[in-house]
């Protein structure tokens, strides 16, 4: 019956968990040097010009400082398309430059708006060990990329932002 309520399965206690940002530097043998941008909470309207912001910013830094960036949203939970189109502002000028930032472990509903949104400047992996071997030129081996296509930016879509 429709009470005009969200229907408690999707209500989270005490609201929105708050949208955390943090960003670990790391050295891997092979690769160099990783900028892991690590968000946490959710992403939605009130946030997610900051959250595009910090994406984008972490992009330029890493590439300043000679690092492969990459974002881990295992903990993230997107509430709007405000928060897809974020990620599309954050990544826009590495998909302009046929780049795209691995991203890493996101939960199965982020997953699918993302796959649903066919971002370019994104590829997202099922693990940080299959965004490691994307970033040494090996096929990844987290299976991810081969069973949703997600690796790939859909062909002819335009830059500018999801439809």
């Amino acid at each position: 019956m429709e009470t005009g309520q969200p229907s408690p399965a999707r209500v989270r206690p005490g609201g929105p968990a708050p949208l955390l940002l943090q960003t670990v530097h790391e050295h891997r043998a092979g690769i160099g040097g990783i900028s892991v941008l690590k968000a946490r909470g959710t992403v939605d309207a009130a946030n997610a010009r900051r959250f595009s912001e910090a994406v984008a910013e972490h992009v330029v830094l890493a590439d300043q400082a000679g690092e492969h960036p990459l974002l881990d949203l295992s903990e993230v939970y997107l509430a709007c398309a405000d928060a897809v189109r974020s990620l599309d502002r954050g990544t826009g000028p590495l998909a302009r430059s046929g780049r795209a930032l691995p991203v890493v472990q996101p939960r199965p509903h982020v997953r699918e708006a993302l796959a649903a949104a066919g971002l370019p400047g994104i590829r997202v992996h099922a693990s940080l060990a299959g965004a490691l071997d994307g970033l040494n030129g090996r096929p990844g081996l987290d299976g991810l990329d081969r069973l949703d296509g997600l690796d790939a930016p859909p062909a002819g879509r335009p830059a500018g932002g999801p439809g």
